[in-house]
Formats: C-alpha cells, sequence, structure tokens
C-alpha cells in the first residue's frame, strides 16, 4: 500500500506547522544521533528515501557530497523542497520508496528519515538499497521505535486527572499494519519488531554498525519542554549498516 497522505491539504498544511517543518534538522530531537551515524559525505553520491522537504539532502551537500538524489512520493513535499534548495547538485524524483531501483554500486550512502514504517515491504526495500549501493557503503535510518508502533492508538494512558500514566505496549509480536492518528488525520503505518529490522537487514546482506534509541537532548529539553515525556519511552529506533 502506497498512501501519499503528505498531498492531503489539511494535514501537508498541520505538518507545516511543526518545529522540523518550519527550523528544520535542528527541531528533530533524534538529529544529533542521526547527524552522529552518518560517514563522511564528502565527494559522495547520496540517496534519500522519503526526502520530505529536503533538509537531509541540503545537509548532505553542505557537507560536499557529489551528488544528492532525494525521492518522494508527495509533490507537496517535494515543491517544498525545490523551493528551498539551490544547489544545482539535488535532483528530486516524485517516486514511492517501493518503487525505486537503481543500477549496482551506484550509492555510496543512503538514508532515509522516518519513512520506512510507512512501507509495507521492508525486507524489499533491504534488498534494494544493497543492491544499490557500492561495497563499504552504508545505509544509515530512522524509523518509528516499534514500541512506539506496537499499538495502533500510539497514545499514553491517563488517569482520572488527566496526567500521563504509562505507555501501553500491546500485541507488540503482532507485526503488520496499523491505522493510526497523527495530525489530526487517520495514517497507515507498519509495526515490525526490533528483531524484524534486524533480521531483514541481515538477510540482505548488511553488517550491522550501530543501533540507537536516542533520548531528547539538554537543549532540546529546554527548547520544548514537554520533550521531558520522551524520556519515559524510546520514539525512535536508528540503526547504521554497511554492505
Amino acid at each position: 500500500m502506497k498512501e501519499n497522505k503528505y498531498d492531503d491539504l489539511n494535514f501537508f498544511v498541520n505538518y507545516s506547522a511543526m518545529p522540523r517543518s518550519v527550523v528544520g534538522l535542528e527541531a528533530a530531537g533524534e538529529w544529533p544521533t542521526f547527524r552522529a551515524l552518518l560517514p563522511n559525505l564528502a565527494n559522495k553520491s547520496i540517496l534519500d528515501l522519503g526526502c520530505g522537504y529536503g533538509w537531509h539532502c541540503r545537509y548532505a551537500m553542505e557537507q560536499k557530497a557529489k551528488q544528492v538524489i532525494g525521492i518522494d512520493l508527495s509533490k507537496k513535499m517535494l515543491e517544498k523542497a525545490k523551493a528551498l534548495t539551490e544547489h544545482s547538485g539535488i535532483r528530486y524524483e516524485c517516486r514511492a520508496i517501493e518503487d525505486v531501483v537503481y543500477d549496482e554500486a551506484t550509492f555510496d550512502v543512503v538514508i532515509s528519515s522516518l519513512a520506512l514504517h510507512y512501507v509495507q515491504d521492508f525486507q524489499q526495500v533491504c534488498q534494494r538499497v544493497y543492491h544499490c549501493l557500492v561495497p563499504g557503503g552504508v545505509f544509515v535510518f530512522s524509523v518509528e521505535h516499534p514500541i512506539f508502533t506496537a499499538m495502533a492508538s500510539q497514545d499514553w494512558f491517563y488517569d482520572e486527572q488527566g496526567h500521563r500514566s504509562h505507555w501501553p505496549v500491546d500485541h507488540y509480536f503482532s507485526e503488520g499494519l496499523r491505522k493510526t492518528q497523527f495530525l489530526q488525520e487517520e495514517v497507515v503505518k507498519y509495526h515490525r519488531t526490533v528483531e524484524s529490522y534486524l533480521s531483514n537487514l541481515l538477510d540482505a546482506g548488511f553488517a550491522i554498525n550501530r543501533l540507537c534509541e536516542p533520548k531528547p537532548s539538554a537543549q532540546a529539553l529546554k527548547d520544548y519542554p514537554d520533550m521531558v515525556h520522551e524520556l519515559r519511552r524510546p520514539i525512535f529506533l536508528l540503526l547504521s549498516v554497511s554492505k
């Protein structure tokens, strides 16, 4: 299933008001960890799966990447990305991640930020990314943590006073489609376990470099006090793997 929720006008307007949409990478709580996982991007060919506004594409060019291709299914996201992008070394393509196929050894680095939990067949993505990477190439991506995606409600349990009591986890081993609420709209995501993420990567031939479950930084907690609740359970899972 290839859902293109970001071209829905109301959804896109709500997304555009999020801090990470307005400010960019520095407003993304997981960005410091994601950035630390990236290899040296100088003179590298980069593929960004689910590039959105193109923040990561532009960062790669700031790091002297040779060329960057950003893929996204949403025309509205790509229009915004193009409006924000001045560098000729970045090319944006309107395609679903599931449809991305490139020749062998095309890219040095493949990245993806919070997009792969929208993709049903993660195993196929792993195989295609492995194919298009050069030997020694690196795949770095972030997804919503399986503890976060296990239940479709994706919300806290509140006590009688309306305080956040705990984060419920249930049906963890029941992988597959979840219809959940995001930005006041119903969206489709796909839950899979940590084991499945790792197994699919290993089965495709990757070597695991690092797995991270980042917490908000001290600065993020200062800038966005409500992030204190993100210290109670992981919301992001980040992985770096090599061919």
